[in-house]
C-alpha cells in the first residue's frame, strides 16, 4: 500500500525552503552521540546522512578513541571527543548540556557500544535531552540501554509487556502505546511506523508539547506502512543511515515548529511520525539506487551520495533543487 498522499504533502510542509530566506542552522542542527574504540563508522554514517539530506550542521559526540578516525572521514562533521572514560561526571554533564542546547535533535545509539562508561554517558544525555523536551532518535545500543533500565522508557516488545500472540504488524503500535506514545519504526520488508497515544502512559507534559487546548485531540492511533522499493542487499550500516535521515527530518520539524519557515498548521506532536516516514522512504530509495549500481558489492557509504536523488524521487525535484532550480 503506497504511503498516503496527505502524509507526503505534510512531509513536504516541514522541508526547509531553498529560497535564500534562511540563516545557517535554520535547516537543522543534528547531534549524534556514539563512537568508541571499536565503532567509528556508525556515527559517521548517521551524521553524514543527516548532512547529505540537507541538515545545516551535524555534530558527533564521541569518545576520544574514536574522534580522530571520525574526523578523518569528513571535514564537514563537527566532532566533540568529550566522552572520556576517566573524566569527572559533572564536567562531562556540563559540556553535554551546553552542546544539547545548540541542537534541534539528538540521535542516540549509532556506534555507542555497551561499555559501561559509554552507556552511562548515553543515559546522562538521554535524561538531559528529555529535560529539554528535545526530539530524540534512539537506535542500536541505545535500544539495548533502554532494555537494561526500565525507568528510561521500559523495554521494547516483550519487556514492555507486549503479548507474544500479538500479530507482527500490530506490535509496533502496541509498543508505542506502552511506552507512552513514542513513535516506533519497525524495519522489515515493509517498514511500519506506528504511534499510539491512547494509553495511560502517554503524557503531554512529559513530552514537552505545549499550548494544547484539547488534550483528547492528541490521543491518536496511527500505523503507516512504507512499501517504497529498497535494494536487494541489506548492508550493515543502513540502519545508521536511517537514523541520520530521520534525525535530519526531525531537525527540520523543530525549525518548522520554531517558526523559521512554514505556517505552523502541523501540530508538534505530528512531527515525529512524519520524520520517521520521510526518513524511511528516502533511505529505502537510496538503497535501491545504490544497489542498481553496485549490486552485490554494495556497502553503506555507497548509499549516502544517493540520498539527494532519493529525496527528489519521493518528494519532487522542485522541492530538492529550490525555487530557482539548478544552475
Amino acid at each position: 500500500m503506497p504511503v498516503p498522499r496527505n502524509i507526503i504533502e505534510q512531509i513536504k510542509q516541514i522541508v526547509p525552503p531553498l529560497n535564500g530566506t534562511l540563516h545557517k542552522g535554520q535547516s537543522g542542527r543534528v547531534g549524534v552521540l556514539g563512537g568508541a574504540l571499536d565503532y567509528t563508522g556508525a556515527p559517521f554514517f548517521a551524521a553524514m546522512s543527516a548532512l547529505r539530506l540537507g541538515a545545516d550542521l551535524s555534530h558527533v559526540i564521541c569518545a576520544p578513541t574514536a574522534a580522530q578516525a571520525i574526523k578523518s572521514y569528513s571535514p564537514d562533521l563537527i566532532v566533540h571527543p568529550i566522552l572520556k572514560e576517566d573524566a569527572p561526571q559533572d564536567k562531562v554533564k556540563k559540556e553535554l548540556d551546553s552542546l544539547l542546547s545548540r541542537l534541534h535533535v539528538l540521535v542516540l545509539g549509532p556506534g555507542l557500544g555497551r561499555e559501561d562508561y559509554m552507556q552511562n554517558y548515553a543515559k546522562m544525555a538521554l535524561n538531559l535531552a528529555r529535560s529539554k523536551a528535545m526530539f530524540l532518535v534512539l537506535d542500536a545500543d541505545a535500544l539495548w540501554l533502554i532494555g537494561q533500565d526500565l525507568s528510561l522508557f521500559k523495554r521494547l516488545s516483550e519487556k514492555a509487556g507486549v503479548d507474544t500472540s500479538v500479530p507482527p504488524d500490530e506490535k509496533a503500535a502496541e509498543v508505542s502505546k506502552r511506552l507512552g506514545g513514542v513513535v516506533v519504526l519497525q524495519k522489515g520488508p515493509k517498514d511500519l511506523i506506528a504511534i499510539d497515544t491512547t494509553g495511560e502512559a502517554a503524557s503531554l507534559a512529559e513530552s514537552g508539547i505545549r499550548h494544547v487546548l484539547d488534550e483528547e485531540s492528541e490521543k491518536v492511533k496511527e500505523v503507516i506502512e512504507v512499501d517504497v522499493e529498497g535494494g536487494l542487499k541489506r548492508c550493515g550500516g543502513q540502519g545508521d543511515v536511517l537514523s541520520g535521515t530521520v534525525g535530519a527530518m526531525l531537525a527540520w520539524g523543530k525549525c518548522y515548529e520554531d517558526g523559521a519557515f512554514g505556517d505552523k498548521s502541523i501540530s508538534a506532536s505530528r512531527l515525529p511520525i512524519l520524520a520517521a516516514v520521510g526518513g524511511s522512504m528516502v533511505t529505502r530509495t537510496s538503497s535501491k539506487r545504490a544497489f542498481h549500481v553496485e549490486g552485490r558489492g554494495l556497502v553503506t557509504q555507497d548509499m549516502i551520495p544517493y540520498l539527494v536523488k532519493a529525496f527528489a524521487e519521493n518528494f519532487g525535484e522542485d522541492l530538492q533543487a529550490g525555487e530557482r532550480g539548478r544552475l
